[in-house]
């Protein structure tokens, strides 16, 4: 029938592996699949401030036992799929984040579950972790990498946009958190937006874009917000 419209063709497309326990290297940390041996580490840095719980579903939690029953529960998964990210410069597991509905069949993988203690906190370490998620979905072949977050977590809402990805519409009341309405924003980079996030996170990574002390000197939100599709319009009013 004439009128009739359809996507374009998905050609030479394979779906791509689940995430396993490699282990992700970076400069400033590494992701290391979620295991009971870091679970010390982990609650002794998240016991800084509770606030960090906030916008999860789960915790905070009173005793290191059981924080520690947690890890064994969440290593246990595949879905999500649980790491821990390890700072190199001390070697110590300081948060966690997660793959989760993990679709290969049409290379969808979300990012989500993300709780960094608080030392990491706008850390160029908490940054390159988030990336190399990024990176590693793309480079195995997702198609499309995503990410989603209570419409009322504005850091959360601020660190998808620094990474470039792009605001497609809120979801309302799409679910129920600690007894607490949530509305859902939704942020999400494609394939197509890949080489151009690539050389945006290769150019900020690099040693010249950091001085003697640590500081960058381009900012990561400078840097992809040429390739965001459309941006976040609460971010926008504040």
């Amino acid at each position: 029938m004439a009128g009739k419209q359809f996507g374009a063709p998905v050609v030479g497309w394979q779906a791509p592996r689940f995430p396993d326990a490699e282990v992700i290297e970076g400069q400033w940390c590494r992701l290391e699949r979620l295991s009971e041996r870091h679970a010390d580490a982990l609650f002794r840095a998240n016991a800084e401030d509770d606030a960090i719980w906030d916008y999860l579903p789960y915790g905070p939690f009173p005793s290191e036992a059981g924080y520690i029953r947690w890890v064994a529960e969440m290593a246990a998964l595949n879905d999500p799929f649980f790491y821990a990210v390890v700072d190199r410069e001390t070697g110590l597991a300081s948060g966690v984040m997660s793959y989760l509905r993990i679709v290969p069949e049409m290379g969808v993988i979300e990012l989500g579950h993300i709780n960094l203690s608080p030392r990491l906190s706008r850390s160029t370490v908490a940054s390159e972790a988030m990336i190399l998620m990024i990176d590693w979905a793309f480079r195995v072949g997702y198609r499309r990498f995503e990410w989603k977050c209570d419409a009322l977590n504005i850091p959360s809402r601020r660190a998808a946009q620094r990474l470039g990805l792009s605001y497609e519409g809120t979801f309302r009341q799409a679910t129920i958190v600690k007894g607490r309405n949530r509305d859902t924003a939704w942020f999400a980079a494609t394939d197509g937006d890949w080489p151009s996030l690539q050389a945006a996170y290769e150019a900020w990574l690099a040693p010249a874009n950091f001085d003697a002390q640590g500081q960058q000197r381009e900012r990561l939100s400078d840097l992809t917000r040429l390739v965001r599709v459309a941006s976040d319009p609460v971010l926008a009013r504040l």
